[in-house]
């Protein structure tokens, strides 16, 4: 199969139902998407089809197809981080660090729907379980990415 990973066309031999989780970190060797809970409730998963956030362990690599697939690996780099990264540094959100991969990938998605997000749009779209505890944190790295965004 064909797929178009962080603006890259790659070819994957895999089982159309596999997980596109496993094609990623397996496959690819992108391995900045994590296995959380395998049921597409944590969202640690959390990638963007198209710029909507998808939980890769539960869609099949098939559904992928004809999509554009970013994976935090694509969302910036070291010289060129993206706004989100570089205020979740600032915000200093990170403690373990698990689930932040896919919150990003939520967020990232956020930002591009609505730019300057309420705490209700906020509350909406970022699902994602953090047992760390540091949503308050996340807050104040959406709402900084956004003014740096202006």
């Amino acid at each position: 199969m064909q797929l178009q990973v962080n603006g890259q066309s790659v070819e994957v031999d895999a089982d159309p139902a596999m997980p596109l989780l496993w094609a990623l970190r397996d496959l690819l060797d992108l391995t900045g998407t994590k296995y959380g809970c395998g049921v597409g409730a944590c969202g640690a998963c959390t990638v963007q089809l198209d710029g909507r956030p998808a939980r890769s362990c539960l869609t099949p690599v098939s559904s992928a197809v004809g999509k554009r697939v970013t994976t935090i690996e694509g969302l910036g780099s070291a010289l060129r981080p993206h706004a989100l990264q570089s205020a979740w540094i600032a915000e200093q959100v990170p403690q373990c660090g698990y689930c932040q991969s896919g919150m990003l990938m939520a967020a990232a998605a956020l930002l591009e729907r609505k730019p300057r997000p309420t705490d209700a749009d906020i509350d909406e779209a970022i699902t994602n379980l953090c047992r760390c505890g540091t949503y308050q944190r996340v807050r104040a790295a959406i709402k900084r990415a956004a003014g740096a965004k202006a």
